[in-house]
């Protein structure tokens, strides 16, 4: 791996590292309620008592980006995990069995991949009531298709290693040649693919919470936060560029070390 590939990966998990400590220590690291209203000091710009600064509410910028960086994270991996398990178990069931089996899933996996992921999230989450939950649930059930895809590329040429023709010949069940001898084998690809969804996961909260279709006030998150300051943009600046600072740096970071777990891990 090249000296600025390196750097990158690292550079991109310190910034997420320093992001999830802030988000999970929030009560401690914070003085301030992030949902208390104070009128009297709102569009307060960046000082020693709010390093940034409050918003229309006089709430304080800081501890709600620490709280928004709890949901929105939270969003993310809950939602890349569900992704995960459902992209993995169907690419694997569809490379493994193939016929009728696998002519379904490729079907399904194309339907899915018609529909623009973004609008069929807006569609579903329209007809929900908004929740963090819900969010979660809608995000990890249709960001599958790409890694079903990828998934049953590489069941279908391990199943053609010399190790697993053996295991079938021998007579060993077909679940344990599943996730024993072939699952492993197709983790790297996985792993890659799921660290870069969580950039991307992170995009797709924020912009349907930006829309107000995701969490809904008075919790805080960095699209709900972001649509907030826009209106206010000419009089204070930091109430909406600071939740777009987070939202850029935890994307970038998680694509950084997407890319280099890529160089590393599937060269």
């Amino acid at each position: 791996m090249s000296i600025k590939r390196n750097f990158m990966g690292y550079f991109g998990a310190a910034v997420i590292f320093v992001f999830f400590v802030l988000s999970v220590f929030a009560p401690s690291i914070s003085r301030f309620n992030p949902d208390n209203q104070n009128l009297s000091e709102k569009f307060l710009p960046p000082s020693s008592s709010h390093i940034l600064g409050t918003d229309e509410f006089g709430r304080d910028v800081f501890s709600r980006m620490l709280y928004a960086g709890r949901i929105s994270l939270a969003v993310a991996f809950v939602a890349v995990a569900i992704s995960v398990g459902i992209g993995t178990t169907l690419g694997l069931a569809a490379g493994f069995f193939g016929g009728a089996v696998d002519a379904i899933i490729v079907k399904l996996i194309d339907v899915f991949l018609c529909i623009p992921t973004f609008f069929l999230i807006l569609m579903v989450v329209a007809f929900w009531s908004p929740s963090v939950v819900n969010i979660m649930i809608v995000i990890g059930a249709t960001s599958w298709p790409g890694l079903a895809r990828l998934v049953r590329a590489e069941v279908l040429s391990v199943s053609q290693k010399p190790f697993v023709k053996s295991a079938i010949s021998l007579g060993i069940s077909k679940p344990r040649i599943m996730f024993v001898h072939i699952l492993p084998n197709v983790l790297s690809p996985v792993i890659v693919a799921a660290v870069l969804g969580l950039g991307s996961a992170i995009l797709v909260e924020s912009g349907i919470s930006f829309l107000g279709l995701g969490v809904q006030p008075p919790a805080a998150s960095w699209g709900n936060m972001l649509a907030s300051g826009r209106t206010y943009l000419g009089i204070a600046w930091w109430v909406s560029f600071w939740p777009g600072l987070a939202i850029f740096l935890v994307v970038l970071s998680f694509n950084l070390i997407g890319e280099s777990l890529k160089e590393a891990i599937l060269r």
